[in-house]
């Protein structure tokens, strides 16, 4: 197997491959080379035989390097493959040892993955020596430009007009800041008019496992300013009430389940006010350091923490199970949360239903519900 690359499928992951090829057949061709190697496709391969298979749909790549079949196998599977952080990683770093001259955003968006977390595997591999430094690198047009880019410098007008000067600049930033605040309060309106349209519905079963990252609605000191990055402009967010009003009818009651609940620092509170009105008692938390401090009043936060409720008689973690309280990696695409935490709360409930809300992109082995969701569970 030349060109597989990543991990292979897991358990669960195989089996579902399985019975979709055995209700429907081969859904995406296997891609070969003009040798007969196969690039993108071994699992379906090794499944077709096993059932008795002699005939799939195939697609031969012509005239291909080594790097490229290399590459477009990464492309490919990465895409849609359900991957840890580790993995993502450890397939970032193989691409940049085949291509380190190519820029780490171009290579961000051949793998679906973020620009920054190249930049930060290129970094380490580059200290290691593993691969070289290169001055210049090749983007996404295929255009060599600097991999780092000049300080474009300016100079102060003499002292009698730097007065006038600073009355232009103002001026300048308040008509830019009007333009961006009408431009995002359209955009928003937007998101919220989807999000209303889409709205799924109510579940019709209750599960033993929770996992939930809820679009809290922040304060902020200036509607006009302050809400240029917020999460309005990425989905529709809620009030605590509203919020409150949805998860007690959604998840509350008293069968015994564990919830996991993400909160950040200011609406700590208001993660504790969910978790208690649905019916559960915090236990625990843990917490997600981002590497990079963002935003705050009293202080500059770096963490989120995944806040812990127990409801009935759940049986903790195993002893010796139990993960470290702090988890490290750098953040990625607004509001999205590392695969650990997930992988860890399946490796702690395995075998039983688990239902992730407000889910942006659905996982294997768990029901999915929310506006951004592919697949909801109604």
């Amino acid at each position: 197997m030349k060109y597989q690359l990543l991990p292979a499928l897991s358990a669960e992951e195989y089996a579902a491959l399985e019975a979709s090829i055995v209700a429907h057949g081969v859904l995406v061709p296997v891609e070969y080379d003009e040798d007969g190697e196969i690039i993108d496709g071994h699992h379906r391969v090794a499944i077709c035989q096993n059932l008795g298979l002699v005939d799939w749909p195939r697609f031969v790549r012509k005239g291909l390097s080594e790097a490229d079949k290399r590459k477009l196998a990464r492309e490919l599977n990465v895409s849609r493959r359900h991957l840890s952080s580790a993995q993502k990683q450890a397939v970032i770093a193989d691409q940049l040892r085949d291509t380190p001259s190519i820029s780490s955003r171009a290579i961000a968006a051949m793998l679906g993955v973020d620009h920054k977390t190249v930049s930060s595997v290129r970094t380490r591999l580059v200290d290691g020596g593993e691969i070289p430094h290169h001055n210049e690198v090749e983007g996404r047009d295929g255009v060599k430009q600097p991999a780092r880019k000049t300080i474009r410098t300016s100079f102060l007008p003499d002292t009698e007009n730097r007065r006038e000067l600073m009355k232009v600049a103002k001026d300048l930033r308040a008509q830019d800041q009007k333009t961006r605040h009408s431009v995002r309060l359209a955009h928003m309106a937007m998101i919220a008019d989807k999000g209303a349209a889409s709205a799924p519905g109510k579940l019709d079963r209750a599960y033993p496992v929770y996992y939930a990252d809820c679009p809290w609605k922040y304060g902020v000191r200036s509607e006009v300013t302050g809400r240029e990055k917020s999460a309005e402009n990425h989905y529709p967010t809620m009030t605590t009430e509203e919020i409150v009003a949805l998860m007690t009818g959604l998840i509350g009651g008293t069968s015994p389940a564990v919830f996991f609940c993400w909160a950040t620092n200011p609406m700590l509170p208001d993660g504790l006010r969910v978790m208690e009105a649905c019916g559960f008692t915090y236990v625990h938390h843990w917490i997600w350091d981002k590497e990079v401090a963002g935003t705050g009043y009293w202080g500059r936060d770096r963490h989120e923490l995944l806040l812990i409720g127990r409801r009935g008689d759940v049986a903790a973690p195993l002893p010796g199970s139990q993960p470290e309280t702090v988890y490290r990696e750098l953040k990625g695409r607004h509001s999205a949360k590392p695969d650990y935490f997930a992988e860890t709360i399946e490796r702690l409930y395995p075998d039983m239903p688990r239902l992730e809300l407000f889910c942006r992109t659905p996982r294997p082995g768990w029901d999915a519900w929310g506006y951004e969701a592919e697949e909801t569970t109604s």
